[in-house]
């Protein structure tokens, strides 16, 4: 028998959101807590800066190989008992990170914390969506939202000064009482759901696993590795490609597969979660690296880049306020979801025209509008994507919805990064090769610095750190218009969305047509 849907006007109600808000905020913090704190870790750990990066690789695999299994884990313990087997487990292993004398040890142990953080996002998603019931769901939806989006940028800007102040091993051991808080909290207020005894395709999990741990690996080692120069990485690539292609075959050809894949002949969850992949690749990919070019370009300080990063995440949760009250009233989530990657659009595409004097005014202003399409984006988009589909079936979704968000970022990063370093060497060359004598530029140059051609050791280093900083910059600037213009092409698939207003079989109304 189906749990009956409960309404925002309680206690209850809100004590739901502040767990599922813990949450999601602990899971996603965790991504990026961690990046600011490796160079820390290194001596500790007696690690060189390619062995640490494991440290975020580890999580990253087992998140994304454990992700697509969240409706499965729900159908086998329930969501309630899964969401607390999570926390316990996330707090045990952080505990076990932060107690971790050598490498070895902390990769292991974020591995096993990627396990158990895995599905907290995407049944954090599920669990708002069975509670509430569809009039709520938008403004349900918009509160979980901002943690979501308010996570990613709060990590390395809190990584930084828990590091700074005690230590690394404290952005693990900070975990520990939002566990406790959000495990009693889970106790109290949520409600057992109902569960099935499937028969386990081990075949299909075997084949699933082998292809999202090697793509997951190829991507993140990828650039590190020197893409297909290295055999590994080929490998990677080869094992990756056979073991999809059959976890493709088997899913559509036997009756109960592991992953259901019929769920994307819905066209508003297929198109919803394409949508999701590629914002998650352009704008949260840009987002990943602006920071460093904050950082290496600008000279901001860690503390300052994330000051810098914050407007994005208020205005994102002002609009997905908004957006909820917009839809209420009947604004079709279409038209929204097209306005917030049209502003998302706009605003990557003028990252890449900002210049090394551009003011931190102007940044800020510029994150505060990009944090507005984000909202206009994510809120009526995780509300409507599922809007078709049986209720039964959300949990599944929501695993697979989340998976595209997270290889979707990192398909983002990896690309993004890779172009990044090659098109600074291109800039490089072709920069360098206007430093002639004949060039009234470079004589002028020469002049305004006082300097000699004649004597070499005054003006070549300083004019190669110039360089330097004015190819990667121009490199900066390119990545960015590229991310802006896949994002104009993302701005039509909302067109695509049709939500009928209609019943799904248990009953639940969806949530009004976006057409």
């Amino acid at each position: 028998m189906e749990t009956p849907k409960i309404s925002l006007n309680s206690l209850e109600a809100w004590c739901i959101i502040a767990a599922i808000m813990l949450t999601t905020i602990m899971e996603i913090l965790d991504t990026t807590i961690v990046n600011v704190s490796l160079p820390h870790m290194m001596g500790s750990l007696s690690a060189d800066r390619d062995q640490i990066s494991w440290v975020v690789t580890s999580y990253i695999v087992a998140a994304g190989v454990l992700m697509p299994l969240t409706g499965f884990l729900v159908g086998l313990f329930g969501s309630k008992k899964l969401l607390l087997m999570n926390i316990v487990g996330f707090m045990l292993a952080s505990i076990l990170c932060g107690l971790s004398t050598n490498l070895t040890e902390i990769v292991v142990f974020r591995m096993l914390q990627g396990v158990f953080g895995a599905s907290l996002v995407p049944l954090a998603q599920y669990i708002l969506r069975d509670t509430f019931v569809a009039k709520d769901q938008p403004k349900a939806m918009a509160i979980w939202g901002i943690g979501v989006m308010a996570a990613p940028i709060m990590g390395p800007t809190l990584g930084g000064y828990i590091t700074d102040t005690l230590s690394w091993r404290w952005i693990f051991y900070v975990n520990i009482p939002v566990c406790v808080l959000n495990f009693f909290l889970v106790i109290s207020f949520f409600k057992s759901s109902v569960t099935r005894k499937d028969i386990i395709d081990w075949r299909g999990m075997f084949f699933m696993v082998v292809s999202i741990a090697s793509l997951q690996l190829f991507l993140d080692r990828g650039e590190v590795d020197d893409w297909f120069s290295s055999n590994t990485i080929g490998w990677l690539f080869v094992i990756f490609v056979t073991t999809f292609t059959y976890f493709i075959y088997h899913c559509l050809t036997v009756k109960n597969p592991i992953i259901n894949l019929r769920l994307f002949k819905d066209k508003t969850f297929a198109y919803g979660t394409l949508m999701m992949t590629l914002f998650a690749a352009s704008l949260l990919g840009t987002l990943t690296i602006f920071p460093q070019m904050l950082e290496s370009l600008f000279g901001y300080t860690s503390d300052l880049t994330g000051l810098t990063m914050a407007p994005r995440g208020i205005a994102s949760g002002i609009m997905m306020a908004i957006g909820s009250q917009l839809m209420s009233r009947g604004v079709k989530p279409r038209w929204i979801i097209m306005a917030g990657l049209i502003i998302g659009a706009y605003t990557t595409w003028v990252m890449g025209n900002i210049a090394l004097d551009t003011s931190m005014q102007f940044i800020l202003t510029l994150g505060f509008i990009q944090g507005f399409g984000i909202g206009c984006f994510f809120m009526p988009l995780s509300t409507i994507v599922y809007s078709n589909l049986p209720r039964q079936a959300i949990a599944e979704a929501s695993g697979l919805f989340n998976f595209g968000r997270n290889i979707g970022n990192a398909m983002g990063v990896s690309l993004l990064t890779a172009f990044l370093d090659r098109d600074t060497q291109s800039n490089w060359t072709a920069l360098t090769a206007h430093i002639q004598t004949a060039n009234p530029n470079f004589q002028h140059w020469l002049a305004v610095q006082h300097l000699q051609f004649s004597n070499t050791h005054s003006w070549v280093a300083k004019l190669s750190q110039q360089i330097s900083t004015q190819a990667n910059f121009m490199a900066y600037s390119h990545t960015f218009k590229i991310a802006g213009v896949l994002l104009y092409f993302a701005a039509f698939l909302p067109l695509l969305l049709k939500t009928p207003a209609k019943k799904v079989p248990d009953g639940d109304a969806v949530v009004a047509a976006a057409h």
